[in-house]
């Protein structure tokens, strides 16, 4: 009885209080507060990397599901176990491609000796990301065809082969080496990983002895290895969430794993989970319009049609630097983060365009990035010219929503003039087209309130026009404008 005393009291005097204890059900679950760090990032980058990275090659066809290269084996598996296809004539085009540069009896299998990555450079690519502005990374530590970056004997043992990067053809933890270089340059670290593998012969033959005997000890194995940030969990339509002992993971994750404070997990763990967002977890979008301020949110989408790389794409597939950071604007203004990724090649480089889009990023980050990091979203996200206002896609899958093309002006239609961020009681106005003077309506700012031009040290003519503010921006010459998409900062207006 003195021992406890004791120990209570010393609990006490440390000012410590005992932990919340998380019960594996949703009601439990979703009372945990998820960490702050991950709404204040709002910008990560993803990474496809893989043996699909290998044919690397995928139809371009937007916005239909046809256009991931990560998808190759089961595009190309013609028996009962790839699963019916919604689109035959699409599907077909993998088969066509894979027949004529590999042949028809080339096994997907027979990749693996291709996927060297023998020009792997993590510190190069952890400088990439920092200097793109990214606070967050998350690598796909596996992908639906069960190939893992890191030493997984489950992997080995339940395909009867060498099924990973350490005791196949790399020789080397490719996660392990990123996830170092990562942290040294002061982001966060997380993984993907799907729950289901297509065609893992466990997982045909018995799915139960699957999620016990190889799911969970990987996913356990991961967190205690690599101590993720995110997991970014996907591939759970196929069995509810009680199917995967989804519950009992992330009663374990939150009460005693080495992340149990610090880590946060998407909407991906059972085919009843995803949007259902009630607190353990943020919702996913996915080439899509995203959601609003009333939940927390994260798009995640390529830089070109494909998560993986796609060899088959062409200049015009990619979006251009402008394009991204009006995303990543209209995300943040809408309460969300952007997840974007880049496809790696097979031998290990990220390429040379989807690096000069990130450095695009970052350079406009360095300057306005104020108006991004730790903001909160405002009464509204954005401010429409005069005319009609378009109709705007909604969905968070492949609705081909495009930020850019709302935000371009066009004839007798209303467009995106200025995106709204917010940070205590300032105002961040990101206008992305050139005005000589900016309303903004419905806002009556106090007399002292003051107008900057983030990335100059000019200060802006402020006056009230009836219920509007208006700011003019007549004398900024050329070389006022440190970029083509710039942000007034109204300090103390709210």
């Amino acid at each position: 009885m003195k021992k406890f005393v004791l120990f209570a009291a010393t609990l006490v005097i440390a000012g410590i209080s005992y932990a919340q204890r998380f019960q594996p059900n949703w009601k439990s679950l979703n009372t945990r507060k998820m960490p702050s760090w991950f709404h204040q990032a709002k910008f990560g980058i993803f990474i496809h990397w893989g043996l699909y990275s290998v044919p690397a090659y995928a139809p371009v066809l937007p916005n239909s599901g046809y256009n991931y290269a990560e998808w190759y084996w089961r595009r190309i598996r013609r028996d009962h176990t790839g699963g019916p296809e919604q689109n035959e004539a699409s599907r077909q085009m993998f088969t066509d491609f894979h027949n004529k540069h590999y042949g028809k009896d080339f096994k997907y299998e027979q990749f693996e000796p291709m996927f060297k990555a023998e020009l792997y450079d993590p510190q190069q690519w952890a400088d990439v990301f920092k200097k793109a502005g990214a606070r967050y990374v998350v690598l796909t530590s596996k992908h639906h065809e069960g190939y893992c970056l890191w030493n997984s004997p489950e992997a080995d043992r339940d395909w009867g082969r060498p099924w990973n990067a350490v005791t196949g053809t790399p020789k080397r933890d490719l996660l392990g080496d990123l996830t170092k270089a990562v942290r040294a340059e002061g982001l966060k670290m997380g993984v993907y990983y799907s729950l289901y593998e297509w065609f893992n012969p466990l997982w045909l033959t018995n799915r139960e002895k699957y999620v016990t005997e190889h799911m969970l000890p990987q996913l356990k194995d991961l967190v205690n290895k690599y101590k993720p940030s995110i997991i970014f969990s996907d591939g759970e339509w196929d069995l509810p969430d009680t199917g995967w002992h989804s519950p009992q993971f992330l009663a374990w994750l939150f009460n005693d794993s080495p992340v149990k404070n610090e880590v946060v997990v998407d909407d991906r763990w059972g085919s009843n989970t995803r949007g259902q967002n009630k607190g353990a977890m943020y919702t996913t979008s996915e080439y899509g319009s995203g959601m609003d301020k009333s939940i927390i949110w994260e798009q995640c989408e390529g830089i070109g049609h494909s998560f993986g790389y796609n060899r088959n794409e062409q200049l015009s597939d990619y979006k251009t630097g402008k394009d991204l950071i009006l995303m990543l604007v209209d995300i943040v203004s809408r309460g969300g983060n952007l997840l974007l990724d880049i496809g790696p090649t097979a031998d290990g480089r990220i390429p040379v365009i989807m690096q000069e889009r990130l450095s695009e990023i970052g350079e406009w980050l360095k300057i306005n990035g104020e108006a991004i990091y730790g903001t909160e979203a405002y009464t509204h996200p954005y401010q429409w010219s005069a005319g009609i206002i378009p109709t705007q896609k909604e969905g968070n899958y492949m609705n081909g929503y495009s930020s850019a093309e709302l935000a371009r002006p066009k004839k007798d239609t209303a467009h995106i003039e200025a995106f709204f961020t917010t940070k205590g009681k300032d105002l961040y106005c990101t206008l992305p087209v050139d005005e000589t003077k900016f309303r903004i309506k419905n806002i009556k700012p106090a007399s002292t309130v003051k107008a900057t031009l983030l990335g100059s040290n000019k200060i802006l003519p402020v006056k009230q026009a009836g219920e509007d503010c208006i700011i003019d921006l007549s004398d900024l010459g050329p070389g006022d404008l440190p970029n083509e998409i710039f942000t007034i900062k109204l300090a103390g207006v709210l």
